[in-house]
C-alpha cells in the first residue's frame, strides 16, 4: 500500500471534527452553572462562617446553656429556630452579598454575555443553595438527635418541604436585593436585615404570653413565618398562616427579582 493510500485509510470519518455552533442543553448548562456557584459559595470564608458556624454554635449553646424559659425540652424549641436561622443566612444574605459584588466586579456581566440565559443563572444560584441547606439541614439535625432532639418521621419530612419553601423564598429576596442595589449597600442592608429578621424570627422561643400584635406581626415576616412553621411541622402539625405567608413573600420578591435583575 502506498503512502497516499494509507494517510487516506487513517483519515477520520467525514464530520468527526465538524464545529457544532450549538449551545449546550438545558441540563448541561444547569449543571455546570450549579457546580461553579456550589464551588464559590463553598470557598468563601464568610460565607461557611455564615452558614456553618453561627447555626452550629447557636445550637449547641442555646441547647446547653440555662439562657431564658424554652420549656421542659429546649432542643426542641431551639432547633427549628436555628434552622430558619440557617436558611436565612444562606439563601438571603449570603445569596444577596455575592450577587451584588459578582455585579461590582463584572462577573455577571461576563456571564450573561454567554449562551446562558438570565433564568439559567438565577437557577443555577439557587440550585447551589439549596444544596448547602440541604448539607445544613442534614448536619443541625444530627447534632440535634445528639443532643435529645427526637422528632417523628412525619415530622422530618414536613419540616423538609418547610425548610424548602423558605429557602426557596430567601433565595428570591436575596437576588431581588443583589441584583438591584450597589454592593456596599447591599453588604450593609441584608447585615442589618439578617439581625432584624433573626430577632423577629426568635419569638419563637417564648414560651409565655405575648402581645396578640407582637406574636401576629412576628408572623408576618419571612423569618418568623419560617420559625413557626417549621416549629409546628416538626412537632406534625401545619401553620398555614405561616406557610401562606411564605408562598407570598417567595411569589412576590421573585417576580420583582426577574424584572428588576441588573447585570452591571
Amino acid at each position: 500500500m502506498s503512502r497516499s493510500d494509507r494517510l487516506a485509510a487513517n483519515r477520520f470519518a467525514p464530520g468527526t471534527f465538524t464545529p457544532d455552533a450549538r449551545p449546550s442543553g438545558v441540563t448541561a448548562m444547569l449543571r455546570a452553572q450549579t457546580g461553579i456557584e456550589l464551588k464559590l459559595l463553598l470557598r468563601n470564608g464568610e460565607q461557611l462562617l455564615l452558614t456553618m458556624f453561627i447555626p452550629i454554635t447557636l445550637l449547641i449553646g442555646l441547647s446547653l446553656l440555662p439562657i431564658g424559659d424554652l420549656g421542659t425540652s429546649r432542643v426542641d424549641k431551639v432547633v427549628p429556630a436555628v434552622m430558619m436561622v440557617a436558611v436565612m443566612s444562606t439563601a438571603f444574605t449570603g445569596q444577596a452579598i455575592a450577587v451584588g459584588f459578582d455585579r461590582r466586579y463584572g462577573a455577571l456581566k461576563r456571564l450573561g454575555a454567554t449562551a446562558l440565559p438570565t433564568w439559567g443563572i438565577i437557577a443555577g444560584k439557587s440550585a447551589a443553595v439549596v444544596i448547602v441547606v440541604a448539607f445544613q439541614s442534614v448536619l443541625l439535625g444530627s447534632i440535634g438527635l445528639a443532643l435529645g432532639w427526637r422528632p417523628g418521621p412525619l415530622g422530618l419530612a414536613m419540616g423538609a418541604v418547610i425548610i424548602a419553601l423558605g429557602t426557596v423564598t430567601f433565595a428570591a429576596m436575596g437576588l431581588l436585593l443583589g441584583g438591584t442595589l450597589k454592593a456596599e449597600i447591599v453588604l450593609a442592608l441584608a447585615n442589618i436585615l439578617w439581625f432584624v429578621m433573626v430577632g423577629v424570627g426568635s419569638v419563637v422561643f417564648i414560651t409565655g404570653d405575648i402581645p396578640w400584635l407582637l406574636h401576629v406581626g412576628s408572623r408576618l415576616i419571612p423569618s418568623g413565618a419560617l420559625a413557626h412553621a417549621l416549629d409546628a411541622a416538626l412537632s406534625s402539625s401545619i401553620d398555614m398562616l405561616s406557610i401562606v405567608v411564605l408562598v407570598t413573600w417567595g411569589a412576590v420578591t421573585g417576580i420583582l427579582a426577574s424584572k428588576m435583575f441588573r447585570f452591571t
